[in-house]
């Protein structure tokens, strides 16, 4: 008999975790590491934000874009890591990667795939309330297609924001909450082209871009940037753009402590 499509969550998990987001990512975990699957926007999208993350950290850090591992020395968050798209890719250039997810089965599917790879990552099941509370603190958050899905938004975002170090970034990806977001992202993705389950996303819960600021600065961070990501259906490509209607990113900072 098949596994229940629910799965364990931390003991140390907190309001900001929902059992229904976290059953539905466990039940398709071992089929994150497949481009062509259930998880084949992510792997589309991920070009996009690896070459964003990889400008702007070393752009923010003084770093040399272009070294094949211009991370190095740098502590990186990946919160929600679902099977390690971006984890792993960080790890490569050199950061010190610790990974999290609220879902028992994601955390050992990307353990598994890190160690075929040759990868060192702490991939850890818990959440953002659980590591903020032991005083971990990181140079980089990456918080990307995350905040959708939890319960409690801006404590998910309080909790993220209390780990970043002083003059240290956080990023976040989501889904803007507009009608065309509601029309590309759902009605399009889930019910016409089929990119996603149906019901993987609650329009509900996107966070319009007025809600992020107020989010992140209520965290302590300032926004440095926001840039919108669009979809070319001719070119099957993601790209940067100026239109936050659907997918944005942005890009926070927490001061540097005066001396």
């Amino acid at each position: 008999m098949a596994e229940p499509a629910a799965d364990k969550t931390p003991k140390d998990a907190a309001s900001s975790v929902d059992p229904a987001e976290i059953a539905r990512f466990s039940a398709m975990a071992a089929e994150w590491w497949d481009p062509a699957g259930k998880f084949r926007p992510l792997h589309k999208f991920n070009p996009v934000r690896l070459a964003y993350i990889r400008a702007q950290v070393s752009a923010h850090f003084g770093l040399d874009a272009r070294a094949r591992r211009p991370f190095e020395g740098l502590r990186f968050l990946d919160i929600g890591c679902g099977g390690g798209l971006l984890a792993e890719p960080m790890a490569r250039l050199g950061a010190e990667v610790t990974a999290a997810d609220a879902a028992e089965k994601n955390i050992k599917t990307a353990s598994v795939h890190a160690q075929e790879q040759g990868l060192a990552i702490d991939y850890r099941c818990t959440t953002a309330e659980a590591l903020a509370a032991q005083g971990e603190s990181f140079d980089v958050i990456l918080n990307m297609e995350v905040i959708e899905h939890v319960a409690d938004r801006d404590m998910f975002l309080k909790d993220c924001g209390r780990m970043v170090k002083p003059g240290g970034l956080m990023f976040v990806a989501t889904l803007n909450r507009t009608l065309k977001a509601h029309a590309f992202a759902i009605i399009g993705a889930e019910y016409v082209l089929g990119w996603l389950p149906r019901g993987t996303h609650d329009w509900k819960k996107f966070v319009t871009v007025n809600e992020m600021e107020a989010g992140l600065a209520a965290a302590g961070l300032d926004v440095r940037e926001i840039a919108g990501v669009s979809y070319n259906p001719l070119f099957d490509s993601w790209s940067l753009s100026e239109d936050t209607d659907v997918n944005y990113m942005v890009l926070a900072a927490r001061a540097q402590n005066k001396t």
